[in-house]
């Protein structure tokens, strides 16, 4: 595996509970990524010498700042530039947007990405990440705009929000999304969901680890465990086609999963996500240890 990027969900728990999360982001969700464990992880990141950049997430990272700012820190100590992904619910004035700013502007080389668009409110240009993106230039941070295509008829997203650029990216039907997006989407038949679209299973070049420790090649589908076993050793050990569920994504996408394993299936779905996704579901009691933890498959609690 030529690792390239290693994402720090640095908890499960957000302020907001949008309908298109990955992970189920929640207020009712609690548990945050161990300093020891912050450490560990960037050091094996080290260690890889392949990797390029490190990502903190999660969730809402900066509802666990004293934390998030230390991970910064460390990281960069470790001369990996820094990509911080929020959505800017702090950023309640431009001149308080600066001060939640500074540490990440001292640090340097830190990108700073924001999501900005109908799931997270009312319009494409919430004030907070105006604040947020007024503040990081002025503190001379590189700022992204992320924002996710609306299911319904809406107002356009704009191309540029205070000067940032905007990038607009569909809505994939997993995690909350497949819970309450799927339904109402349009669908095509199962049989043309013959890979997977949006990650390099084969060869990965990113990884997501959580708060519990899971190292996810995608969001649900785990490779190990980086508390129990060392970063470097799961991705120097790697075995793709081994892998009870990425060997079948690999060879034909949630097709062949759902085939191998003989599951009976709907006939049309929103996308290979949603499709994949609700594959997963059915077998999580046979691989428990793989498709973890329970949080990317809705039980919170």
């Amino acid at each position: 595996m030529n690792l390239t990027g290693v994402h720090l969900l640095l908890t499960y728990r957000c302020d907001m509970e949008c309908d298109h999360c990955f992970v189920w982001g929640s207020p009712f969700t609690s548990g945050v990524m161990l300093l020891k464990n912050v450490s560990s992880l960037l050091r094996e990141a080290k260690k890889l010498g392949t990797v390029k950049g490190i990502s903190i997430e999660g969730g809402e990272p900066f509802l666990y700042y004293p934390i998030m700012i230390r991970a910064l820190r460390e990281a960069r100590k470790l001369r990996f530039p820094v990509e911080i992904l929020s959505n800017c619910y702090w950023a309640t004035s431009l001149e308080d947007a600066v001060e939640w700013l500074l540490p990440m502007a001292k640090a340097g080389n830190v990108e700073l990405t924001l999501s900005s668009d109908l799931y997270h409110g009312e319009t494409w240009e919430i004030e907070e990440v105006k604040n947020a993106v007024k503040a990081a230039k002025k503190l001379g941070i590189q700022t992204g705009i992320l924002s996710t295509k609306y299911p319904h008829e809406c107002a356009p997203c704009p191309e540029e929000l205070e000067g940032a650029k905007v990038g607009l990216w569909e809505t994939m039907y997993r995690g909350r999304a497949a819970s309450e997006l799927a339904k109402t989407a349009n669908k095509k038949s199962w049989i043309e969901y013959t890979k997977c679209p949006y990650e390099p299973l084969e060869n990965p070049n990113r990884v997501h680890v959580d708060p519990l420790g899971h190292v996810h090649v995608c969001q649900g589908i785990s490779i190990g465990n980086a508390w129990q076993q060392p970063l470097s050793e799961i991705i120097n050990g790697y075995d793709p086609f081994a892998h009870p569920i990425i060997g079948p994504l690999i060879q034909g996408g949630p097709v062949a999963l759902a085939e191998k394993y003989e599951l009976p299936h709907d006939e049309f779905y929103a996308d290979a996500c949603h499709f994949c996704y609700n594959t997963r579901l059915a077998l999580r009691n046979r691989f428990p240890e793989t498709l973890t933890p329970k949080q990317m498959y809705g039980e919170l609690k």
